[in-house]
């Protein structure tokens, strides 16, 4: 981790909404590792990545999609040096379209940037991609672009009951 940032785990220091739910759901569920409050916003995988002094990869980053045929917000959680493959996605739970802003704030309860693999608003269709098990120990949002958790892969598996799957690009 970089010395120059420093990182809280108490939720009153980030009296954010967002952040409080993940906090208390991960505790809730047994996760070891509370989330941490970020001094600077880390909105893109790179901008987490340097603060906590990791490999991009090593970001687990939620893309959300809208799923065509109901409006349910798909989200995959994937490698941050990785880009999710839509056709590969759609294979697996019907055809998707893009996500606006409005889109995922109204199903997740999370703003873009700080969208957490849990805790939604209303329960997404999920997909953990494989490139993560690369890495063992990842980071991902808490439900605010300075908030961040860090798990194994496979705890991400336990919390979210999400299937892995192969959704990442080729090459």
């Amino acid at each position: 981790m970089s010395a120059e940032i420093e990182l809280s785990s108490s939720a009153a220091e980030a009296p954010h909404e967002g952040f409080a739910l993940v906090t208390r759901l991960l505790a809730e569920r047994g996760h070891p590792h509370l989330p941490k409050w970020l001094d600077v916003p880390a909105r893109t995988c790179q901008e987490a990545a340097e603060a906590l002094g990791l490999a991009t990869g090593q970001i687990a980053k939620s893309v959300i999609f809208r799923r065509k045929s109901d409006e349910v917000a798909v989200l995959v959680v994937a490698a941050g040096d990785q880009r999710v493959d839509e056709k590969k996605v759609a294979a697996l739970v019907g055809p998707i379209g893009r996500a606006d802003a409005a889109f995922v704030k109204s199903r997740t309860g999370f703003s873009i940037g700080g969208v957490s693999p849990v805790g939604h608003a209303t329960r997404p269709v999920t997909l953990i991609d494989r490139t993560l098990f690369r890495f063992d120990e990842v980071w991902a949002a808490a439900g605010h672009p300075n908030g961040v958790f860090r798990l194994h892969p496979d705890e991400l598996v336990q919390l979210t009951g999400a299937p892995v799957a192969d959704v990442a690009q080729e090459g």
